[in-house]
């Protein structure tokens, strides 16, 4: 299941695509970050191409194919993940600078929306984020040269530094999920500045992410 501009696509296992209706038709709005909650539904938040205030919205792609609005007034929707018990949900719409939990039901989805964790100012933007096994929450941070971890009470547990500024995604991998993978930006440099920015970094925490979490369509 993949998101695309203004809604989402299934590709099958030969590789063609089939198309789910548009969700939206506005042309100036386009998906940006998502991920599977626990019982295999896709929610994906989207943003206005300038990011003008309150544009954006996340919806959710139900196994049934069917899409729900969850919630709007977003300006940039980003990182979105679970608890490892899946009963909390950590979500990023950047220019708020925070990180905000959710509590998480089968039956009744995201509710209880509370701040978990705020970004200083001059910090960076809050952008992607992941979930390690010790439900630790790890947050990229555009302008901010950083990902930060977070321990489950919301407190700075530790930062990793970056040679570049823009630091837009972080996500677990290899083998045994103990690779922090990093994604980076050149979005609005000049061509000879951060020569690095752009590449996708890798950094071994010593903990371990989570399995991915798929979509049950």
């Amino acid at each position: 299941m993949i998101a695309v501009e203004r809604g989402f696509v299934l590709e099958d296992s030969a590789g063609d695509l089939h198309a789910i209706p548009d969700v939206w038709a506005d042309p100036t709005v386009r998906m940006n970050d998502g991920g599977c909650d626990p019982d295999g539904r896709f929610y994906c938040g989207s943003t206005a191409y300038d990011h003008a205030p309150g544009r954006a919205a996340l919806h959710r792609l139900d196994v049934d194919g069917s899409v729900s609005l969850v919630f709007d007034a977003v300006t940039i929707s980003n990182g979105l993940g679970w608890s490892p018990d899946g009963s909390t949900a950590y979500y990023i719409d950047t220019p708020t600078l925070r990180i905000d939990a959710f509590d998480y039901a089968p039956d009744t989805g995201l509710s209880g929306r509370r701040p978990f964790a705020e970004i200083p100012d001059g910090a960076g933007f809050p952008d992607g984020l992941t979930v390690d096994a010790d439900g630790h929450v790890w947050v990229a941070l555009y302008a901010g040269s950083a990902v930060r971890r977070y321990r489950p009470d919301g407190s700075l547990d530790g930062v990793v530094e970056l040679p570049v500024t823009h630091v837009t995604a972080c996500a677990f991998g290899g083998d045994d999920l103990t690779d922090l993978f990093i994604t980076t930006s050149r979005e609005n440099l000049a061509d000879d500045a951060q020569p690095e920015a752009g590449s996708l970094f890798r950094y071994r925490p010593g903990v371990r992410g989570l399995p991915v979490a798929t979509f049950a369509g």
